[in-house]
């Protein structure tokens, strides 16, 4: 159930980052910066994976505690 919720929060995330994206595109601009263009959506992107691999790490950290916790229970 939890990595459902992971993977249904990461694809939220980059369907924003796209959609925001879209609105920011920098094509009607006389001179537009593609390279820092390119580099927010790319720097976003990696914070939306790093978060992504967060969330991982602590789901499996919280089911590891609760695995010991009922072993000892029993």
């Amino acid at each position: 159930m939890k990595m459902k919720k992971i993977n249904m929060t990461s694809i939220v995330l980059f369907i924003y980052l796209i959609v925001m994206s879209v609105i920011g595109w920098p094509g009607n601009k006389p001179d537009p910066d593609w390279v820092q263009y390119c580099l927010i959506i790319g720097l976003t992107s990696g914070v939306i994976l790093l978060l992504r691999l967060v969330q991982i790490k602590r789901f499996k950290s919280r089911e590891k505690l609760r695995n010991k916790r009922d072993s000892r229970q029993e």
